[in-house]
């Protein structure tokens, strides 16, 4: 089985300077090290990142064309958090600082959801867990 020790999400962004104080106002925080006027390296947790990545710089890593992340899904983020309110809060700060709700929260009894879309429309899930499903 293959194990890894950091994952590093790299998400294309039109715009680096707002997408960065937007994540900042959800209250992220970058990594100076791995932040440029190319990319920023966004601390998400312990060995978590997610790298956004001026579009330019992006597809010097890829021949694939990006899809516009508002209209069309490739995929989407999602982090656990320590509690419902948690969740909750970090939905809000996104939405005070120009993202959007694409959903209702979902309450799945052993789990509790709800996410937000950032500037460039790339989904971003956030749960807490309380326990497993029934089997």
């Amino acid at each position: 089985m293959a194990t890894h020790k950091q994952i590093y999400v790299n998400l294309p962004v039109k715009d680096l300077a707002r997408s960065k104080a937007f994540f900042e106002a959800v209250g992220y925080r970058f990594n100076p090290q791995f932040t440029n006027d190319k990319g920023a390296g966004m601390e998400l947790g312990e060995n978590l990142y997610a790298m956004l990545l001026a579009e330019d710089f992006a597809r010097t890593f890829t021949p694939k064309a990006f899809p516009d992340a508002r209209t069309a899904t490739t995929g989407w983020v999602c982090l656990s958090c320590e509690s419902r309110e948690e969740v909750d809060a970090l939905v809000a700060r996104a939405v005070a600082a120009g993202g959007s709700v694409p959903s209702a929260p979902q309450d799945h009894g052993f789990m509790y959801g709800h996410g937000f879309e950032d500037l460039d429309g790339h989904h971003w899930e956030l749960v807490h867990m309380t326990g497993m499903p029934q089997a």
